[in-house]
């Protein structure tokens, strides 16, 4: 078992209070059980995020739904586990999926995670998604500055020379200023 998977898996563990389907969850190599447990009704959550984990980091695109409505979940952790497993799956709509995410002022406070994804997928919607984030973040007294610093970050490990006009207006916001200091030095000139 993977570290990923250990770690949810005891986190599960616990939320799923000793249910029996767990172990058999964990245990099972069937990828149409798993996927069953995606789509049948009155499954709990813990369960349904177990099934979409252990798809997706099989590279089964069955997860692919369910982990994107995990990846904006209001629970860190479940978002993390998420853009993990979203990564790995390989899907082609994931990285419009994470900038549709990242891009959402209505669910900016849940943005962090679509934005880190992003950034590790280095797909064409990266660049322009992470502009227009951190562009908003950029007002005053704006709530969500892990947001902010993780589209710098983002932007930096990008390199790409679009982000340039962003980085600069970043680079005046004390909490931002030294990361995008880092960021505009790894643009090409």
């Amino acid at each position: 078992m993977d570290e990923e998977l250990r770690v949810l898996t005891e986190r599960l563990r616990k939320e799923s209070a000793g249910a029996p389907d767990f172990e058999r969850l964990v245990a099972t190599a069937d990828h149409d059980t798993l996927a069953g447990v995606l789509t049948a009704a009155g499954q709990p959550l813990w369960a349904r995020e177990l099934a979409a984990f252990r798809l997706g980091s099989a590279r089964d695109r069955r997860a692919f739904e369910t982990l994107v409505l995990l990846l904006n979940h209001r629970d860190p952790a479940r978002c993390a586990c998420a853009a993990r497993a979203l990564a790995r799956l390989g899907d082609p709509r994931t990285a419009r999926a994470a900038a549709a995410l990242a891009t959402n002022e209505l669910r900016v406070a849940y943005a962090l995670h679509p934005v880190r994804l992003l950034t590790e997928l280095r797909a064409p919607e990266a660049v322009p998604a992470l502009i227009t984030t951190l562009r908003r973040r950029l007002v005053p007294h704006d709530p969500y500055g892990k947001v902010a610093l993780a589209c710098v970050e983002g932007l930096g490990a990008l390199g790409d020379g679009r982000a340039r006009a962003v980085l600069t207006d970043a680079a005046a916001h004390p909490r931002l200023a030294a990361a995008a200091e880092a960021a505009l030095a790894r643009l090409p000139a």
